[in-house]
C-alpha cells in the first residue's frame, strides 16, 4: 500500500491551509491522507474530571476536519487519528509510516507553550519522512521548483527530490547555491590577486555538479542554476523562492547550510517561508564531525 500523507492538525487557519495543500498533493499522487491531532494530556491526572472532555473536543475537531477534507477532495481517502502527548512526539511517531508529513507554517502566535515555528522545527528535526511546511500563500500565479544546494550528499538528495517534483508537474527547476563566503573580502583585501574569481568559479563548479545527470533522467526538464554570493543563505533562498510553487531544502548540509534543520538558517527559512517548503530526509547519512 502507498504510504499516506500525514497532516498535523491544531484547529488553526494555518493547519487548514496545510490540510488543503496535502489534499491536493494526495489527489495528484493518489495517496491517502491521515489527519493527526495530539491531545497533550501529560499534565492531566487520570482522576481529572475534565480529561474526557479534552479528548472529546479533540475528536470533534478531527471529525470536523474529516468532513471538510472529504468535501474538498471527494476522491481522497481521509483517516483521522487522535494521539496523546506532545504534538512533536505524536507527529514524529506518525512520520515513521508516512510518505510525507505536512504542517502549517509559523503564525506569530503562541499556542500550547511555544511558537508554531519552533514546533515546525521540532517536527522537521525528528521526522523520519520529508516534511512540508505550508504558509498561507496563494497558489495562483506561482510556478517553478527551487532547491537549495551546497555540494553535500544531503543536498544532492534534495536536488533529486526537487527534480522529480518539477518534472512530474511540468515545472522548471532552479538550483540555488547561496554562499556568503570570503570572495568579497578577498576582493577588497587582495585586489588583482584573482583569488576571489577562483573562489567564485569553484562555487560554480559545485553548483553545476549538483545538477549533473538530471538531463539524462529528465530530458524535458528545464534546469536553471543560480549562484548567490552577497546574501546570507536563508535570505537568498527566501528571496529566490518568492514566486516559486515549491522550495526544497536538505535535512542538513555543509558550510553555509551546516545544521540546516536545527540551526538559525532553517529557523529563518521556515519563519519567512514564501511558499510551501519541503525539508527532505530520504536516508540517514553519517557525518565525520558535528
Amino acid at each position: 500500500m502507498n504510504k499516506p500523507i500525514v497532516v498535523g492538525i491544531n484547529g488553526s487557519e494555518r493547519s487548514e491551509t496545510a490540510l488543503a495543500w496535502a489534499l491536493r498533493r494526495a489527489s495528484r499522487s493518489r495517496l491517502p491522507v491521515i489527519a493527526v491531532y495530539a491531545v497533550d494530556d501529560r499534565w492531566v491526572s487520570p482522576e481529572f474530571q475534565y480529561q474526557d472532555l479534552v479528548r472529546d473536543a479533540g475528536m470533534k475537531l478531527l471529525q470536523k476536519v474529516q468532513a471538510s477534507a472529504r468535501a474538498q477532495a471527494p476522491g481522497v481517502e481521509v483517516e483521522i487519528q487522535l494521539r496523546h502527548g506532545s504534538a512533536g512526539a505524536a507527529l514524529r511517531e506518525a512520520s515513521k509510516e508516512a510518505s510525507m508529513l505536512v504542517v502549517g507554517a509559523h503564525d506569530r502566535h503562541w499556542l500550547d507553550g511555544g511558537p508554531l515555528t519552533d514546533r515546525a522545527l521540532q517536527v522537521v528535526s525528528a521526522s523520519d519522512s520529508p516534511v512540508a511546511v505550508v504558509p498561507p500563500t496563494p497558489d495562483t500565479g506561482r510556478h517553478g521548483v527551487l532547491v537549495g544546494v551546497d555540494g553535500s550528499e544531503e543536498s544532492l538528495q534534495a536536488v533529486s527530490f526537487a527534480a522529480a517534483e518539477a518534472d512530474s508537474a511540468g515545472d522548471e527547476l532552479t538550483a540555488v547555491l547561496a554562499v556568503h563566503g570570503p570572495a568579497r573580502w578577498v576582493e577588497n583585501e587582495l585586489p588583482g590577486s584573482g583569488l576571489a574569481e577562483t573562489i567564485v568559479e569553484e562555487d560554480r563548479v559545485v553548483l553545476a555538479e549538483s545538477v549533473a545527470g538530471l538531463r539524462d533522467r529528465y530530458p524535458d526538464l528545464v534546469i536553471h542554476q543560480r549562484l548567490e554570493t552577497d546574501t546570507e543563505p536563508a535570505q537568498a533562498l527566501v528571496d529566490a523562492a518568492r514566486e516559486a510553487r515549491l522550495l526544497v531544502i536538505g535535512s542538513r548540509g555543509r558550510g553555509a547550510f551546516s545544521r540546516l534543520v536545527l540551526g538559525s538558517t532553517a529557523h529563518a527559512v521556515l519563519l519567512h517561508a514564501p511558499c510551501p517548503t519541503i525539508v527532505t530526509r530520504l536516508r540517514d547519512i553519517k557525518h565525520d564531525e558535528d
